[in-house]
């Protein structure tokens, strides 16, 4: 959620400060503004709406001179998406402006503090408490400021300070929410993703909570939260800045669907050496994983769908207990976790607020954690005892595509591996599992190349107010990504049940021409799903079935059919949802969405 970026140097700040807050697009955003230091003053600019708005305001940065600067895009938690409320955020006395990524729980109390010392508040936000409380600290020493305004804030938050009486000096503080610096030649930066860095640097240093910086053109100096210099590691960024272009496709999320084979072989293929899964990441012994009596997978959004897409095939291969649970309630709910239980903890960005608060409270009673991300160095990286890579590359488009199925494919990985050290596999079936996943990325493919039809569907689909998505078993996790896709870009209301529950009341809602789309890929339940779809046409129904190649039964009962090629149910999910973020792309394109920056919604949830 939002995104920060400074730049400290001798090149014209705005122009690099505007490219990289257009990098952060995707994060979502409905607000943006810059802040530049020149000649002794602080100059803001900040509009409600896109960052096109605010190029046209600065001309492309052109009425900004200085060689200093903040900037932000602000997805609205405190007041709303107004020029007002968008930050930087200025200090009273003009001295100070603030950027922050996060959310300052304690904001009331401070802010009547502030009030009650003559502070003046032009915002609804949160984070003008922050600058008003450097202002008040403010010695002489910015980074002391800084450190005492931290010590002051509960909540999340990642900073970037500007002080007119250290005209080349940008000070950031990190606190549950992602900072990185970038470090140049005689320039150095920092931004709240590599996105916003890579086309001026590929060093980055990855700050952790609590520690501090201070950013000149010469050099980077971090430092603890007592205030002391402590040395860190600079990382190289490896993927290209071509990686997060659309490379001529029309958005970034059609982009990330055809990028999947390759994501899905990055996945997996290097994991899987001479005849066995090899996952050098992690050490689990076999009376380690005996000693686990459930596995716990928590995660927010897709990634939970992920995790429940997995569940079946966990179980069916390693016959230990499985519950998926949101990470928003796990964190409240008093669980049931102790040194016996296995704590997988997905997310695309590894900074995801609940998923974070989660897993911390799961490992203060006892349980091993293992992560799943896609980004290198993230928060939830660092704090689990093992991590596993998705390497799917950057992800641009808020709707996750290949972030979700490369999740899935981690999970298969981590069920076979558990269940061939637990002897649960005989040889035979061991190896017909690693062939079933080596041969995912050319199924993935084929599901991408053998329905040319599904942009025509979309057209009959798109103007319905409602869609329901059925399915049973796995074919009914699935659907609930499938459900997530379609209301997440397209704006239609799309819900998922399991086919089983439909005559328990769901079906009362069924209408003449109500679409319904049915997973059918669970063969051993298919003639349970066939009755459903039965029901639901008799009631007027209209059914887009998803199946697997070869189904002629299939054909008699829905209206349209989307095939997939014939995969082993237990790893279906990776194939099976292609054609639903397919479909979702279209209609969203028939309907004039934003489909890459859909309304109200962000890539990283960094606030609660």
């Amino acid at each position: 959620m939002c995104g920060i970026v400074g730049y400290t140097g001798s090149q014209q700040a705005a122009p690099i400060l505007l490219d990289g807050l257009k990098k952060l697009e995707y994060r979502g955003y409905d607000s943006a503004g810059i802040a530049i230091l020149n000649d002794g003053a602080i100059k803001v600019d900040k509009v409600s709406g896109r960052i096109a708005n605010l190029c046209e305001l600065t001309e492309e940065g052109k009425k900004c001179p200085g060689t200093i600067g903040i900037g932000h895009t602000r997805w609205a938690t405190h007041g709303a998406p107004t020029d007002t409320n968008a930050h930087p955020h200025l200090s009273n006395d003009g001295r100070f402006a603030v950027v922050h990524n996060g959310i300052i729980e304690n904001y009331i109390c401070l802010r009547e503090e502030l009030i009650g010392k003559g502070y003046h508040f032009d915002s609804e936000t949160d984070t003008e408490v922050i600058v008003h409380l450097i202002e008040m600290y403010y010695r002489g020493d910015l980074r002391r400021a800084v450190i005492k305004t931290s010590a002051r804030l509960s909540g999340s938050y990642a900073l970037g300070v500007i002080c007119t009486d250290k005209p080349d000096t940008i000070c950031v503080a990190r606190e549950a929410s992602p900072l990185i610096l970038g470090v140049g030649a005689g320039e150095n930066y920092f931004a709240s993703d590599v996105t916003a860095l890579v086309a001026n640097t590929r060093n980055a240093i990855y700050l952790d909570d609590g520690e501090f910086a201070e950013i000149t053109p010469d050099g980077v100096t971090v430092f603890d939260p007592a205030g002391q210099t402590i040395t860190k590691k600079i990382s190289r960024i490896t993927w290209d800045i071509e990686a997060a272009e659309k490379g001529g496709y029309e958005h970034f999320m059609l982009k990330e669907i055809i990028e999947q084979p390759r994501a899905v072989k990055a996945t997996i293929t290097p994991r899987i050496k001479d005849g066995k899964i090899v996952l050098d990441e992690i050490e689990w012994s076999r009376e380690y994983l005996e000693s686990i009596n459930k596995i716990v997978i928590t995660a927010c959004g897709s990634a939970y769908y992920a995790g429940c897409a997995a569940k079946y095939t966990i179980e069916k291969l390693c016959r230990i207990p499985v519950s998926v649970e949101l990470a928003s309630e796990l964190r409240y709910s008093d669980p049931l976790i102790d040194e016996h239980t296995l704590l997988i903890v997905l997310s695309q960005s590894g900074e995801t607020a609940d998923t974070i608060a989660a897993m911390k409270e799961c490992k203060s009673r006892g349980a091993r954690t293992l992560a799943i991300v896609n980004v290198v160095g993230s928060t939830i990286a660092k704090l689990a005892d093992d991590t596993l890579y998705t390497w799917a590359g950057p992800e641009i488009a808020v709707a996750t595509t290949k972030g979700y199925t490369t999740q899935v494919c981690v999970l298969y990985l981590v069920a076979v591996y558990i269940a061939r050290t637990l002897d649960k596999l005989e040889d035979a079936d061991y190896y017909h599992h690693l062939s079933s996943m080596l041969t995912l990325p050319k199924k993935v493919q084929e599901a991408l190349d053998m329905n040319p039809k599904i942009p025509k569907m979309a057209k009959k689909y798109h103007a319905t107010k409602s869609m329901f998505f059925i399915g049973r078993n796995t074919d009914y996790a699935i659907a609930l990504e499938g459900a997530l896709k379609m209301k997440e870009i397209s704006y239609i209301h799309a819900e998922s049940y399991a086919a089983g529950e439909l005559k328990h009341g769901t079906i009362a809602l069924i209408e003449e021409h109500q679409p319904v789309i049915a997973l059918c890929c669970n063969t051993a339940l298919m003639e349970k799903t066939l009755s459903n779809i039965v029901e639901v046409k008799a009631r007027g129904a209209e059914v887009l079935a998803v199946a697997f190649k070869g189904n002629q039964e299939i054909l008699s009962q829905a209206d349209d059919v989307i095939f997939i090629p014939k995969i082993d149910t237990l790893f279906s999910a990776v194939v099976e949802i292609v054609p639903m973020q397919i479909l979702a792309y279209y209609v969203a394109k028939e309907n004039g969405c934003d489909i890459d920056k859909p309304k109200n919604l962000a890539k990283s949830v960094t606030v609660e």
